[in-house]
């Protein structure tokens, strides 16, 4: 097949996959250039690329200039299917000049998150408008295909649950031995996160064990919201940043546990990066969540918004390392057997394989009222 892979972001998730599905298929990744303390990752030298600068939202001169010019370098390409991801508020605008080809779209997300306001610049009816477009649909996570059912009322052969691809670079610099007792909270800080549940957990931690530190890496909310609510701040250890990947290959290695006390959830990136450095998981049962963490097999679940039920389980892990090295080893397995861009990649093909000949059919783009039985 000939693919085209477009994003607008999630660059190391869109590298893995087209470099997986370059072993067998024609790809051509349509993904912007790295921009200032990003991360660059290697693609494969038989994807063929079409980098971009992407103009500023507000920019809706550059916008349709750059949309124009991407939608012309992909009918040179030709392909037999469009891959996008996500979504794009200018160029969900331009996915009706594509209807001559089959359409899949990942669903990362199918509403905005609270407090993510990088999110929220693009309207969520523009968001639905390019999810309708789509022949098929991709998720992470059963929760995730029933809620899309329910919001799009696509007939459920359209929607296809397959496992986040296994993230996480181990050919970096970075050789980093674990402390015991580190607790690592990583990733964008937004409300959602559940942020302050870790903190308030923090001093009934105490209570219990003697040596631990909390870290918290990555950027996103102004933290004097959170730092101000810190009642024993040298606990903690804040890079409030952008953290690059050699760095993120440090963090993860150092840690010996990482928490997601997330409020709310479709997916998280950050479990596959865990269990590919070993490590076990503390998350709360939201969303996708629950089927990425496998109580008491590759990490603990508790509820979310609930301090002490959160401590509880960290502490269980801190004051027992051989359990949190049995989980996290478990999680490694896991991910390796089912998360792996070759297993991945092969079920994303039979996706593409659906969507073409509903779209040969003209069967795509029909909503259905009818509630969902099973989704595939």
């Amino acid at each position: 097949m000939k693919i085209a892979w477009v994003t607008y972001g999630f660059t190391e998730y869109s590298t893995l996959h087209v470099n997986a599905l370059c072993e067998e298929h024609e790809v051509l990744l349509v993904m912007p250039r790295a921009e200032d303390g990003e991360s660059e990752f290697e693609v494969d030298s038989r994807v063929k690329q079409v980098r971009f600068n992407k103009p500023r939202l507000r920019q809706p001169l550059k916008q349709i200039a750059s949309v124009r010019d991407l939608v012309s370098q992909i009918d040179d390409f030709n392909p037999d299917v469009v891959h996008f991801q996500q979504g794009h508020m200018w160029f969900n605008a331009a996915l009706k000049g594509l209807k001559r080809y089959p359409l899949v779209i990942t669903i990362h997300d199918p509403r905005h998150h609270a407090g993510d306001t990088v999110s929220k610049k693009t309207p969520q009816w523009l968001m639905d408008y390019g999810f309708r477009k789509a022949d098929h649909v991709i998720v992470h996570g059963k929760l995730l295909a029933q809620q899309v059912c329910d919001l799009f009322q696509f007939p459920e052969p359209r929607v296809h649950v397959i496992p986040h691809v296994a993230m996480g670079k181990f050919d970096s610099d970075s050789h980093v031995q674990e402390q015991p007792g580190t607790v690592l909270f990583f990733g964008r800080i937004y409300e959602y996160k559940g942020l302050k549940t870790l903190i308030a957990a923090e001093p009934l931690i105490a209570k219990h064990v003697d040596q631990f530190k909390i870290v918290i890496g990555g950027s996103g909310d102004d933290f004097e919201q959170y730092s101000s609510e810190m009642q024993n701040p040298d606990r903690f250890e804040v890079h409030n940043r952008w953290i690059g990947d050699d760095e993120r290959a440090a963090f993860f290695q150092r840690c010996s546990m990482v928490v997601l006390p997330y409020n709310e959830a479709t997916q998280s990136g950050v479990v596959p990066v865990a269990f590919n450095y070993a490590k076990p998981v503390v998350a709360t049962s939201v969303g996708a969540l629950v089927e990425c963490v496998d109580h008491e097999q590759t990490g603990l679940l508790v509820p979310p918004k609930d301090p002490t039920l959160l401590a509880e389980a960290i502490v269980r892990l801190l004051q027992n390392p051989q359990e949190a090295t049995q989980y996290g080893e478990a999680g490694k397995q896991m991910l390796d057997r089912d998360w792996s861009p070759t297993v991945v990649a092969d079920q994303t093909a039979s996706v593409y394989e659906q969507a073409i000949a509903c779209h040969q059919n003209g069967i795509g783009h029909q909503p259905n009222s009818q509630p969902m039985a099973e989704v595939s």
